[in-house]
């Protein structure tokens, strides 16, 4: 099946101005992420001396399987959309580095991030991280520190990957790989309830209060492994379809509070809808959309508008914005710079929120710009911590 056939059979007739192989903007990206942002196989980012010269240490080790997943989407897209032999060894990097995530606790536990103990970076990861839980493992004769307290982001993050990745890259090896961690990721969540188990035997958060996310899991896991998982996700879908829109309206209900939640029923919901076979259950899930896009959609966002777009179809306007939106974001800057807009922009009632979505050029700095409430008017950062540019990557 030709690449144009297997983008409409899934839906996702992708806007390809941006992801193709001669968009050197892209191109930069994706290099500077192999050469500082994945020291270990999964995303992390560095943080530079004060002159900018070297890498002195690397932090947010504790999103690392999150954008790990989304890096992994990303790469998938680009291969579906050009057939690059270098997309392709990507997805293989990153799904090397997911299985590292999932392989060092040694119980199909998905962990945050895992760095060698005698990384010249340790120590700083350690000290940051130790909050979550510090835990020690042997892979592959190898010492590894790893990082705890899983949250419900990671594996979102994670199967959001794995879920592109399958249907994108129609390479057996990689479809196993998929199938094999997702299989394995589910049983441990099955097992336990739906609750995240840490090796202690903690609980660091559970699914039961998000019946979308058990949903779109466990529908990934229909797709990847029907044998194992067709029976399970059609049971809990006729237990718990029909209470999907509590959990989104709240989402919906503040715009404001922890914004980060949207791009997480974003991608939950495409994945969900998108495989979706049975008709009533898919315009359940499309109502469930609905809320979440109908609270989001004046808010400047192409990695939003790119999943309407692949759940919804083209439509002129929209993705013209997500151009133009996407051409702002490269005028950015790539570092964890200061950025105070109090004064300058607006607000209305809160002092610390624009009237009306920022301009994208203008928003203060993120890992991942789309995660970031667009009303914000400051941030204040090192003004040493790069981002790895997965935001723009991501929304082709």
């Amino acid at each position: 099946m030709g690449t144009l056939r297997i983008l409409r059979f899934l839906g996702l007739s992708f806007l390809l101005v941006r992801l193709h192989a001669s968009d050197p903007d892209a191109l930069a990206i994706e290099a500077t992420i192999l050469a500082r942002h994945m020291p270990y196989g999964t995303i992390l980012s560095p943080m530079f001396s004060a002159d900018m010269t070297q890498i002195a240490a690397y932090t947010r080790c504790g999103d690392s399987a999150i954008w790990t997943g989304h890096y992994l989407a990303a790469e998938a897209f680009r291969y579906a959309a050009t057939n690059s032999p270098d997309a392709l060894a990507n997805v293989r990097l990153a799904l090397n580095g997911i299985s590292l995530l999932v392989d060092v606790t040694g119980q199909d536990l998905l962990i945050r991030c895992a760095i060698p103990t005698d990384s010249p970076y340790a120590a700083g990861i350690i000290s940051e991280e130790k909050p979550n839980g510090i835990f020690q493992a042997t892979l592959d004769n190898r010492a590894w520190y790893f990082v705890g307290n899983t949250s419900r982001d990671q594996y979102s993050g994670v199967f959001f990957g794995l879920g592109a990745a399958y249907d994108l890259v129609p390479d057996a090896q990689i479809r196993a790989g998929i199938a094999s961690l997702a299989t394995r990721m589910l049983n441990r969540l099955l097992k336990y309830s739906w609750n995240i188990v840490m090796p202690d035997g903690s609980i660091s958060t559970t699914f039961i209060i998000r019946p979308d996310q058990q949903l779109a899991l466990l529908q990934i896991g229909r797709h990847v492994n029907p044998q194992q998982f067709a029976s399970e996700y059609a049971n809990t879908a006729s237990a718990l379809s029909g209470t999907i829109l509590l959990p989104l309206g709240i989402d919906a209900a503040d715009v404001h509070d922890s914004y980060f939640k949207f791009n997480l029923d974003f991608i939950n919901l495409y994945n969900l809808i998108r495989l979706e076979d049975d008709a009533s259950r898919k315009g359940g899930y499309e109502n469930g959309f609905s809320l979440v896009r109908g609270v989001t959609r004046n808010h400047l966002n192409p990695h939003f508008n790119m999943i309407d777009r692949a759940l919804d179809g083209p439509d002129s306007a929209r993705d013209a914005e997500t151009r133009g939106d996407l051409a702002a974001w490269l005028k950015r800057p790539r570092t964890d710079v200061s950025v105070d807009l109090r004064g300058t922009i607006p607000s209305c009632g809160n002092p610390d929120l624009a009237c009306n979505p920022i301009p994208v050029a203008l928003r203060p700095p993120s890992d991942f710009l789309w995660q970031l409430d667009p009303f914000q008017l400051f941030a204040f950062g090192y003004g040493t911590i790069e981002t790895a540019g997965i935001d723009y990557i991501l929304s082709p």
